[in-house]
């Protein structure tokens, strides 16, 4: 996987050093790699195991993925007040089988993988790192995740909404009463936990291996609901259906923000969830990167051939591929689709998703995955307003015309409007 790093001489060594070796930074240093770029991959512990469950609508990933990848694939299903099938599959991957292809793709194209962890940048071109030393490059990437080790603000806002979960990991044959046989359960709203406040759903998909990840989640919450409510409304909800968890059970922890801004390090392309790619209301990231990570080599590739200085062509990415006119419209109403969703009272939640999830599957498969359809968006948007109610109808409008939802009591269970008074969960 590993290649020599040149002759040291008064321009970079590299032309794209890529910091973050997930799947979103191995995925566009491979595909630098393939096209002849002088690409480096940096990442503090590159071996370290993946531990995260990474799934997509199989409408979303790319064409030419390997079967291998594909851990299971099987007809989303969910349940708000109502139970919908939806018409298309979702896709578990592989992790070990996706990292293997990623890191294949690498040692084809002759990537260089470095461990170490990037402090500072002082120049659009020379990458600092911890313990000393520092990588040069033409071109350099951050694609560390929403940590973004070389963005400028500091990733742990205190207002951030977050999306947070807790899991656990059981044989297929002890999740039959929630996950049937060849299906995934996309999210299911009913209040099984017996919890009043925050909405919370169930998620549960299979793995491929014969087990199943059930796992309460918080789709959007400023701040994050904390994982201990999530772990307590899990257990109970598998109680009430005679679910069982086995002793040493695989636990599976999320909590990740939904609303990071724009990467804003001037001369860096922020790539996966750095960009940030994240879908403000799903948390997916992971199939949109793989899909755009040839496109964004592709174009480093030509401003470079043509001979942009690397922070210009970075910022020529940047404007062209992932942040087109088109694309930079779509996020900003699936933002607005977010605070929307923030300042929803919690039994309105339910009615919301069951609307949405009602659509015809062109809007729901539009709103959902392309980013950078602004016709595609405004038509699902107007469609889910068009099915609403006069009460849902103002739910959804209001936060066009209002800032950003404050952030709530990380106690509070309240399940009317952000500022209003409410009580806490149960313990």
């Amino acid at each position: 996987m590993t290649r020599a790093s040149g002759t040291a001489g008064p321009r970079p060594v590299d032309d794209v050093l890529v910091v973050g070796a997930g799947p979103a930074g191995r995925a566009v240093a491979a595909a630098c790699a393939a096209l002849g770029l002088r690409t480096t991959l940096l990442d503090p512990a590159p071996r370290r195991p993946w531990r995260s469950t990474y799934a997509a609508w199989a409408s979303e990933l790319p064409a030419d993925l390997p079967d291998a990848v594909v851990a299971s694939r099987s007809p989303g299903r969910a349940v708000a007040l109502t139970e919908h099938r939806l018409g298309q599959d979702y896709v578990v991957l592989g992790t070990q089988p996706l990292r293997a292809h990623l890191d294949e793709a690498l040692g084809r194209g002759g990537a260089r993988v470095v461990a170490g962890r990037a402090v500072a940048i002082p120049s659009p071109h020379r990458v600092v790192l911890d313990g000393g030393g520092s990588l040069t490059a033409r071109v350099v990437v951050d694609a560390g995740g929403h940590r973004r080790p070389l963005g400028t603000t500091d990733w742990r806002r205190p207002a951030a909404a977050e999306q947070t979960a807790h899991g656990v990991v059981v044989p297929a044959e002890v999740a039959l009463p929630l996950v049937g046989p060849g299906e995934a359960l996309f999210m299911d709203w009913r209040p099984d936990h017996g919890e009043d406040g925050w909405p919370t759903f169930l998620y549960g998909v299979a793995l491929g291996d014969g087990t199943v990840l059930l796992e309460e989640t918080s789709l959007a919450r400023r701040p994050g609901l904390a994982l201990e409510d999530l772990r307590r409304r899990l257990h109970a909800r598998l109680a009430r259906h005679g679910v069982a968890v086995p002793d040493g059970a695989r636990v599976e922890r999320v909590r990740f923000p939904v609303d990071t801004p724009r990467h804003d390090r001037d001369g860096v392309l922020g790539f996966g969830a750095a960009a940030p790619l994240v879908h403000p209301a799903t948390g997916f990231s992971v199939a949109t990167a793989l899909v755009l990570a040839p496109r964004v080599a592709g174009a480093l590739a030509a401003a470079l051939a043509e001979g942009d200085d690397g922070a210009d062509a970075a910022a020529r990415v940047d404007r062209t591929v992932l942040w087109t006119p088109a694309a930079r419209a779509v996020h900003a109403l699936r933002r607005r689709g977010l605070e929307a969703l923030l300042r929803m009272p919690a039994r309105d939640v339910p009615a919301f998703f069951d609307t949405f999830l009602a659509l015809p599957d062109r809007h729901r498969r539009a709103y959902l995955g392309a980013r950078d359809d602004l016709g595609a968006t405004l038509a699902a948007m107007t469609a889910l307003f068009g099915r609403s109610g006069w009460p849902l109808r103002g739910r959804l409008v209001g936060p066009a015309l209002l800032p950003a939802a404050p952030a709530r009591d990380p106690e509070a269970g309240d399940d009317r409007a952000p500022g209003a008074r409410g009580r806490r969960y149960r313990r």
